[in-house]
């Protein structure tokens, strides 16, 4: 850390008077061992503690004066900072007196920053389950912030659109860990961030049942098997399905409590006279899904501007059903989301199309 000397003679009567006394004609200037310092934290609104150093001789006095950007402003061992210092360089002059003369020292300067605020803990309340909501609590300021900006997170990455004093559980955020950050800020002081512990969401309920299944095809299927596995498995493990029943669905490489197949259209007769070459449909342990809907939706899915991710959940989640034991239904009410038992790919009879079990469906949990 360097520091500034100054050596300051004494008057011309001072140096006429040393050279009249022997005794004092080799009395040296106090002399720095440890320079003076600032302690203390260089923030607006903070208080900070000169130290004058360690002499050599000892002085018969010291004085204190504080200096901004090397100009003079104030005197004293103590020094509450103010707004203007903010960005400026502080630093503490001390001048030493003595009988061989006057030295003075500058200490290291410190840059001074805005003011630190602080806070008690973030905290999340609420069960972090799948249709459940969770609700943030904010903390207590040390000082009341100007703006205050909320924003929920998954595994850590902000959820566009979460900014408000509840978040409602999705599907995307089950499996992950939610938390809650608050940005505070105040006029010349520092933005503090405060972010509340991590709670994993879940599924809407625990596993009630682990059903196995495997996956195998019909006829010269040209449709992708490892994506058809690996989206089939997407659709048992969404919240929005099945899963919301307890139900937890586990592929084997083979046999399994059913078997889920993607079938050419020429191929689904011959599971039963009740299957058509044009839907999908289930017999016995087969759970049969036509590659042709899989792959292109139906008529009337199409032209109301449904996805093919969507029907394809659909598709498996319908078929699925009625291995579950779930028969067909109908659509409650003009304007509702159309059961998954529903036969969509036919017609909505004025419902929406919807590709999840309905909470109807899920209450009444059925297995084949």
């Amino acid at each position: 850390m360097r520091f500034s000397v100054r050596l300051v003679l004494v008057s011309v009567v001072g140096v006429l008077l040393s050279l009249m006394s022997p005794a004092h004609a080799d009395d040296p200037a106090p002399a720095p061992i440890a320079p003076p310092s600032i302690i203390g934290e260089p923030a607006h609104r903070e208080v900070l503690m000169a130290q004058t150093g360690t002499w050599a001789p000892t002085p018969t006095s010291l004085t204190v004066e504080w200096l901004r950007d090397g100009a003079p402003i104030a005197t004293g061992t103590t020094y509450r900072t103010r707004k203007r210092d903010i960005g400026a360089d502080l630093s503490v002059r001390v001048t030493a007196a003595g009988a061989g003369g006057v030295t003075i020292v500058d200490s290291a300067a410190v840059r001074i920053g805005k003011a630190r605020l602080t806070s008690s803990t973030a905290k999340i309340k609420g069960t972090p389950r799948f249709g459940r909501t969770l609700r943030a609590v904010t903390p207590r300021w040390s000082r009341k912030p100007h703006q205050v900006r909320r924003v929920w997170l998954r595994n850590g990455t902000p959820i566009k659109g979460a900014g408000g004093k509840r978040h409602a559980i999705s599907h995307l955020d089950v499996g992950k860990r939610i938390s809650v950050r608050f940005i505070a800020k105040r006029a010349n002081h520092r933005k503090l961030i405060v972010e509340s512990k991590q709670v994993k969401a879940r599924h809407r309920v625990g596993v009630r049942r682990v059903v196995t299944y495997s996956v195998e095809t019909r006829g010269p299927v040209s449709a992708s098997v490892p994506k058809f596995r690996k989206l089939a498995q997407q659709t048992y493990d969404d919240p929005r399905g099945w899963r919301g029943s307890g139900i937890r669905f586990k592929r084997v490489a083979r046999g399994g409590a059913f078997t889920l197949v993607l079938a050419t259209p020429d191929s689904l007769p011959r599971f039963s006279s009740g299957c058509s070459a044009e839907w999908s449909c289930r017999v016995g342990r087969f759970v049969v899904i036509n590659q042709l809907r899989w792959q292109h939706a139906s008529p009337a899915w199409n032209q109301r501007g449904g996805t093919l991710r969507g029907y394809r959940h659909m598709v498996v989640n319908h078929e699925t059903g009625h291995w579950l034991g779930h028969g067909h239904r109908h659509c409650p009410r003009p304007g509702a989301a159309a059961p998954v038992m529903q036969q969509q790919s036919k017609g909505l009879q004025g419902c929406t199309f919807n590709a999840w079990p309905t909470a109807a469906e899920r209450r009444t949990p059925r297995f084949g």
